[in-house]
């Protein structure tokens, strides 16, 4: 029964683990906007891939293989007892570029350092526009 207990906690870790995948990845272009605008991602001052139209965060994030990511966060519920305009806030952003990102789904949870020591994270979930090929250079 203990082996039996142990295995299906063993299988449940394996499960819930390879549904998410975390990555180092960096932002190559951001924008972040209360009104609606158009987002064409950006690599190397050159635009490519397709042109979006959002509301709030929007990031290129270049993966480890060199293809492109764009994610955008609109504004998150926040319950202030203040109708529905004063209930939500913005999404949180990260001011450094080098970041980590979980990967699960049509989502990534963007999760970066605010401490100088390295050990206070913050982090804030995206929803995936996007993946482009790795641009090609010349």
């Amino acid at each position: 029964m203990k082996c039996t207990v142990i295995f299906a906690g063993l299988l449940l870790t394996c499960v819930a683990s390879a549904s998410a995948q975390k990555l180092d990845v960096k932002i190559v272009d951001r924008q972040d906007k209360q009104d609606s605008y158009d987002y064409a991602a950006v690599y190397n001052n050159v635009a490519v891939g397709k042109t979006f139209t959002v509301h709030g965060a929007t990031f290129t994030l270049q993966l480890p293989d060199g293809r492109l990511v764009i994610v955008n966060c609109d504004s998150k519920f926040a319950e202030h007892m203040a109708g529905a305009a004063g209930n939500h806030r913005s999404c949180r952003t990260p001011v450094v570029d080098d970041i980590e990102a979980e990967f699960k789904g049509d989502s990534a949870k963007l999760i970066w350092p605010v401490s100088l020591d390295g050990k206070k994270m913050q982090s804030e979930t995206y929803k995936i526009l996007g993946i482009l090929d790795k641009p090609k250079t010349n």
